[in-house]
């Protein structure tokens, strides 16, 4: 049977196309909240990460009342790098809002989700958001997104495809783009009318799959996730499914979704979405069944990752100055953490020393994690991104991704030389106006360090995106960084007078004042050669002046990088040193001489 009182909706859609947005027009317009709860904008990004990227990274559930029917909407992640946390959630819906931008249409990630969604068996519903944008399509972007669900396997839904245009930012939604509505009361209703109940089954066993972890300094873990069959009472004793043992455990608190937040509750049936308390050690995938009878649902499966980091604790000159969590034994533990709420990630000991290799979607999957944890006072270094490869029939493979960049038709020119030259192939190449899309097929390999490269040579014009798409046979190399690096001879703090010497044949990466050791990466050199030097020469005082030795000091300023930069930027000989007030790059072995054996020492190992 299914319950007619309740929707499970997932909001699903690429970045920045408005998924957010559209959650606060819906909470403002449901006329249940005080305008105290809904200050600001992106309500449901309340991470700090989270409001600074101006993305969404963790999924949120709230609920909606609206003509008798409660409706449960999960917020999800339109990054790629963040794609784990959208294939958990979406186990939990019947229905799925996919947003589609009206001037750009359905891009990669947009075919990610829906791809999930339709696996999951959800029933789609085409949202054309941003309908007022001077250069918007709506009819055109709805007919491509309509042309991918019959592409990804949903002819089915075609005959009777449920669609709304709508513009989250002015707060209406309406069925013809000419026209606009005074509110989004179009889309509520859509949600009721062309979204199912769910299946229930009241009278059978009980069984939830965990799908999502909240955690809580009083009470431990929170489990997450939909009842499928039967009924959970507060207090009860449960069958805890895990992935290499099952357990009876206790329900200590139970929990419904109830509009920004959860309220308590005695009971909760089949459909419900519920908040589990007193679990211990529950994890994602686990399955909570009757103590006595019950059968464990498939756990979930989660795509590989497709990059991987080494971490390891920071061994500068510098150590434990800015932070408190300094030691591998505090590494180890955070990130073990982290495994327990992050189902894309994979961490694994590297053999025969302190360091972790740490697995995940991207750059920035990682990135966030490492932001995340110096903010949380660790000091750590990262080597390098490099790619997973996998040995498939005795051929090792790598991933490749679907790359699409849309720049200005005038600066289409050294977009396609810069990815050819990291071995993308061309696919596509569309007209829009002024602008031109390309899309390409480019190893995971070649888009590190890409993204700053197209934005430079496109004078920041170009829009990019990917997503995984396959692994492929590893051919051939990859360019790497073009040019050397400045490295410190010395400690101590960087003087004007020797930053002023070095900024015509180098591009500076610290200011006057900085404090620098030796080891530490200070500049770009102009060459494609590393050089030692010492930024911290000062100009020798003496009682004779002379009219052009005391030319004035003008220094550039420095090029500030972001961590994903950093992290992209270095090499296999060199680190990222991350602290809760600094981002630094430096060599894996400090001291010069100690560099110059081990070159020494692998030219002879070469040879031999």
């Amino acid at each position: 049977m299914r319950r007619n009182d309740i929707r499970n909706v997932v909001i699903i859609a690429h970045v920045d196309h408005g998924k957010t947005t559209l959650v606060d027009c819906l909470l403002r317009q449901s006329g249940q909240f005080r305008d105290a709860e809904l200050k600001g904008e992106r309500i449901l990004d309340s991470n700090d990460l989270e409001r600074e990227r101006g993305i969404t990274i963790l999924s949120k559930n709230i609920a909606i009342p609206y003509r008798d029917v409660k409706i449960n909407l999960i917020d999800t992640p339109g990054h790629a790098d963040f794609g784990g946390e959208v294939e958990r959630v979406v186990q939990m819906a019947d229905g799925a809002l996919v947003l589609v931008d009206a001037a750009e249409g359905p891009m990669p990630q947009t075919r990610f989700v829906l791809e999930k969604a339709l696996q999951a068996g959800v029933r789609p519903i085409v949202v054309v958001n941003k309908v007022d944008r001077p250069d918007g399509r709506p009819h055109e972007a709805l007919d491509e997104a309509l042309e991918l669900l019959a592409e990804l396997g949903g002819e089915d839904q075609l005959d009777n495809a449920a669609y709304v245009f709508a513009s989250a930012k002015e707060g209406f939604a309406t069925t013809d783009p000419e026209t606009t509505s005074p509110n989004m009361q179009p889309l509520l209703d859509l949600l009721v009318d062309a979204v199912p109940g769910p299946e229930v089954e009241t009278e059978a066993p009980l069984q939830m799959l965990v799908t999502t972890l909240d955690w809580s300094d009083y009470v431990g873990r929170i489990a997450i996730g939909r009842i499928t069959a039967g009924a959970i009472r507060s207090g009860q004793n449960v069958m805890l499914y895990q992935k290499d043992q099952q357990r009876v455990a206790k329900v200590g608190g139970l929990f419904v979704f109830d509009k920004l937040g959860r309220t308590p509750a005695e009971q909760a049936s089949a459909g419900d979405v519920i908040a589990i308390e007193g679990l211990e050690n529950v994890e994602i995938g686990d399955t909570i069944a009757n103590a006595e009878g019950g059968t464990a649902l498939p756990r979930l499966s989660v795509d590989e990752p497709t990059l991987e980091m080494i971490f390891s604790v920071n061994t500068s000159p510098f150590l434990g100055r800015e932070g408190k969590f300094v030691t591998t034994r505090q590494l180890k533990a955070r990130l073990e953490k982290e495994l327990e709420r992050n189902v894309a990630l994979r961490v694994r000991q590297v053999e025969g020393s302190d360091s972790y290799a740490v697995a995940g979607r991207g750059v920035l999957h990682l990135a966030v994690l490492i932001e995340t944890m110096r903010r949380e006072g660790y000091e750590l270094s990262v080597g390098k991104p490099q790619v997973v490869y996998k040995e498939i029939d005795g051929i090792k493979h790598e991933p490749y991704e679907d790359l699409r960049v849309e720049v200005p038709t005038e600066t289409m020119g050294p977009v396609m030389e810069l990815v050819g030259l990291r071995r993308g192939t061309l696919d596509v190449m569309q007209q829009r106006g002024d602008f031109s899309l390309l899309s390409f097929k480019i190893p995971s390999r070649g888009l590190i360090g890409l993204r700053t490269k197209l934005l430079n040579a496109t004078r920041g014009t170009a829009i990019i995106h990917h997503r995984f798409d396959s692994y492929q046979v590893v051919e051939g190399e990859v360019p790497r960084r073009g040019n050397g690096v400045l490295i410190s001879m010395v400690s101590g703090k960087a003087m004007p007078f020797a930053l002023f010497g070095l900024q015509d044949r180098s591009e500076l990466f610290v200011a006057p004042g900085t404090e620098v050791y030796e080891g530490m990466i200070v500049g770009e050199n102009a060459r494609d050669n590393d050089m030692t030097v010492n930024p911290c020469r000062e100009k020798k005082l003496t009682n004779m002046r002379a009219s052009g030795s005391d030319e004035n000091v003008i220094l550039k300023p420095p090029r500030d990088m972001s961590l994903e930069a950093a992290l992209e930027y270095i090499e296999d000989d060199e680190l990222v040193e991350v602290t809760p007030e600094n981002i630094r790059l430096r060599k894996a072995v400090l001291g010069e001489a100690d560099r110059r054996r081990i070159k020494r020492a692998g030219k002879t190992a070469a040879a031999v």
